[in-house]
């Protein structure tokens, strides 16, 4: 049995690895259209480049920042 745990462990991690990225990826798109929609509130008009830079940056953070508290040890 330990083959088939080993098999289901990894296609476990392969699943939810897809399903982050899914979230990643759905998270910029709707951190772009925030962002746009800031900067025209704001009356800017910034390149498209740094609108997804800007969205990247803040996307890149949520996730690293929502991902901190599993890493800490358990005691």
């Amino acid at each position: 049995m330990g083959i088939l745990d080993a098999f289901g462990s990894l296609a476990s991690a392969v699943l939810a690895g897809v399903v982050m990225l899914g979230f990643a990826i759905l998270s910029l798109f709707v951190t772009v259209f925030v962002v746009d929609a800031a900067a025209s509130i704001a009356g800017l008009s910034p390149d498209d480049g740094f609108v997804v830079l800007g969205a990247t940056i803040l996307a890149g953070t949520a996730i690293l920042a929502g991902g901190v508290g599993f890493a800490q040890p358990e005691e």
